[in-house]
């Protein structure tokens, strides 16, 4: 089975922790050139340096600022390119009632992931095209098969991601390019801690037995880990993968109660 990515290049959303950082390491071990996206230029020089191997760079991109994105990642592709692996990846919005949710919620959303992730495959395409070669990943949510309370607006905007990755899949795969998306369950980053805070403080509660609480509705027993996600998305990305194209893949320990 062909793995092997020497020679491929990734661009990396979200990379300097969580599920983005472990995507770029993994990517890194199977010979990958790796680009860096996030908004914490501080912590993407730190995150470029501790990987392995030579020529990863770093684009400092805020998705607030869809402009700004634009312009970046245009001129980097172009000086750099061509590039043959996108992961789209960025925190998921607020959590929330959705019915408490106003218009400004759902369109700063919309913004940071269903345009961005546009943006950014715009971007690479004309090389992935050129090449025969591309992997457009998206991490989304287990929300696209199994809304998850509490996380309106990022259910809604999750499915509109999945289904915008959907329509792509058709429309390239005859360049050799798939679009997948990866739907992680509770995985400790970050956003799981902060979201786990505030149930906790909603309910009177503390982080452990919501934590505990949560543990206990996932089959497997256990959160999972970043790297465990990563794996799924190199496996994607590489030559092996090559006739998976326009699929939800859960990695969620057995969560989802649904095919």
């Amino acid at each position: 089975m062909n793995i092997n990515l020497t020679g491929y290049k990734a661009i990396v959303c979200g990379s300097t922790q969580g599920i983005g950082k472990a995507t770029a390491e993994e990517l890194v071990t199977l010979g990958a050139t790796v680009t860096l996206v996030a908004r914490d230029e501080e912590a993407l020089i730190a995150v470029r340096d501790s990987l392995n191997g030579n020529g990863h760079q770093a684009v400092c991109a805020d998705f607030d600022d869809q402009n700004i994105l634009d312009e970046r990642i245009n001129s980097h592709v172009n000086r750099h390119g061509p590039f043959h692996i996108l992961v789209n990846n960025t925190g998921g919005p607020p959590s929330g009632e959705i019915i408490k949710a106003n218009n400004e919620e759902f369109i700063e959303a919309y913004s940071k992931h269903l345009i961005c992730n546009h943006i950014l495959t715009k971007a690479v395409l004309p090389g992935m095209k050129s090449d025969e070669y591309g992997r457009i990943i998206n991490v989304i949510s287990t929300s696209v098969k199994e809304p998850i309370p509490n996380l309106g607006v990022s259910n809604v905007t999750r499915g509109a991601v999945a289904n915008w990755a959907k329509t792509l899949s058709r429309e390239v795969s005859s360049f050799g390019i798939t679009v997948n998306n990866i739907l992680p369950g509770a995985t400790n980053t970050a956003r799981l801690k902060s979201i786990i805070s505030e149930i906790a403080s909603k309910q009177g509660s503390n982080s452990k037995t919501i934590e505990n609480e949560m543990k206990n509705k996932i089959p497997a027993r256990r959160i999972a880990q970043p790297e465990e996600i990563a794996y799924a998305i190199a496996f994607l990305a590489s030559p092996a993968a090559s006739y998976i194209n326009g699929i939800n893949l859960p990695v969620d320990g057995g969560k989802l109660m649904c095919l």
